[in-house]
């Protein structure tokens, strides 16, 4: 039988053992400043898009450990009684700045300033980054599709390809991104996302023949439903989805085959049969670049599943949490291919008078000198522990993602690899 456990205890065994020994050494205390960011972009990709944010500030607020939990760590010698003791009293009692939700990133960006004592600060990590490097990666890949789709409608069905609480955190991600909707129900219920869904290929075998299938749904849906129409014969099932549903069907989907050819031969059969508005819906394996080409194909949405729930083959963000600043003191990581920049950052990006995003300005232990055209890109989350009131909403997140890639030069939304969208330029000491 498994335990379910708190989310304090999906962590590294390590962050405990570090807490033990600055409690046993009086370093527990030491005002910190922990910064999240991405040493390079994946591989292929010219932006980031900051996803998940929310979801950590929901979970810092509430982030404690349990008697049962705070058990198994004593048991197991993963803590002493004091350190136990502290787990048992933890509050997150500092401050966290950052990017808001449909933010762009880019190699070096300081997505999540987290500051307090070590003590506070470190057992989050492993929590911070798991969120963000799932959530951000979706984004992204989602983001991507969302461009290659060219304004077509995207559904999100990709639960059945991953964990299941992964699927929910995708499917919102993907939403973040632009996505219409998501086939995961729990989603929606969670964030509101708009769900959608009709009938998949098991249905039309348990009945005797298609067009008995197709009434069955009809009966149900109403003739503004999507049948599918590839379990047999496409040409056939698209002649039984008119003759059961009438010219006024919603929308056929194909899942299967030369999609590029289909979705043509597809769009004439239908309007030969007169049903000229009904939409054709494509699925299967569909990633940003499967998308891009059928971009001049008579396609009006598109299923992404798989793709979607992986990233796009870039299934996490690489971002990094690390400590930057101790007691007012930049501190550095100098190990090689890994050094970190110390003190903490402050961010803004540059634009022209036309709004075109230009560079990215990193102030390290300073705040860049403001220009016109400047957007600062941080914003306060947490005050002393306490969530800030009026935080960007998932809606608000959707718009801002969707400004933001309006904003940079047109190359930064190729699909091919090239160099970040905008150059990011970091400024240490003197502003």
């Amino acid at each position: 039988m498994t335990t379910q456990t708190s989310v304090a205890l999906c962590t590294d065994h390590y962050e405990l053992t570090m807490l033990s020994a600055a409690l046993r050494d009086g370093s527990a205390d030491r005002r910190c400043v922990f910064e999240v960011f991405a040493r390079r972009l994946p591989t292929g990709r010219r932006y980031g898009v900051v996803a998940g944010t929310a979801r950590i500030i929901d979970a810092v607020a509430d982030f404690r450990f349990p008697a049962d939990d705070l058990a198994f760590l004593r048991e197991n010698g993963v803590v002493n009684d004091e350190t136990a003791q502290w787990l048992a009293d933890y509050r997150f009692s500092g401050d966290i700045d950052g990017y808001a939700e449909g933010e762009l990133f880019f190699p070096g960006s300081p997505i999540l300033t987290v500051s307090g004592t070590f003590a506070e600060c470190v057992v989050l990590e492993t929590f911070i980054l798991s969120v963000l490097n799932h959530d951000c990666a979706i984004a992204a890949g989602a983001a991507r599709m969302v461009t290659a789709a060219r304004g077509r409608r995207l559904i999100e069905m990709g639960s059945r390809r991953t964990h299941e609480e992964a699927a929910v955190a995708a499917a919102r991600s993907a939403y973040l991104a632009g996505f219409s909707s998501t086939s995961n129900l729990a989603a929606g219920r969670r964030y509101g996302i708009p769900t959608a869904g009709t009938a998949a290929h098991a249905f039309t075998l348990l009945h005797d023949d298609e067009p008995a299938a197709f009434a069955a749904q009809v009966a149900v849906l109403g003739k503004g439903t999507t049948l599918l129409v590839d379990t047999y014969d496409i040409s056939a099932g698209i002649r039984h989805a008119v003759e059961v549903a009438g010219p006024a069907l919603g929308a056929i989907r194909i899942d299967s085959g030369d999609l590029s050819v289909l979705a043509g031969q597809s769009r004439e059969l239908l309007d030969s049969l007169g049903a000229t508005e009904t939409k054709i819906i494509v699925s299967g394996d569909l990633d940003e670049y499967a998308i891009a080409a059928l971009a001049a194909e008579p396609v009006d949405a598109y299923g992404a599943g798989t793709a979607v729930v992986v990233g796009s083959g870039a299934p996490t963000a690489g971002l990094v949490y690390k400590l930057v600043e101790v007691a007012g003191r930049p501190v550095v990581k100098r190990s090689e291919n890994k050094a970190t920049v110390g003190g903490r950052k402050t961010a803004v990006r540059r634009h022209k008078p036309t709004g075109t995003a230009v560079e990215e300005v990193i102030g390290a232990g300073c705040v860049p000198e403001a220009k016109p055209g400047d957007r600062a890109l941080q914003i306060p989350m947490v005050r002393g522990g306490a969530v800030v009131e009026g935080l960007p909403t998932l809606a608000d997140a959707r718009a801002l993602l969707r400004q933001n890639l309006i904003s940079i030069p047109w190359e930064g939304l190729k699909l091919s690899a090239g160099d970040p969208a905008v150059p990011v330029t970091t400024i240490a000491g003197e502003c």
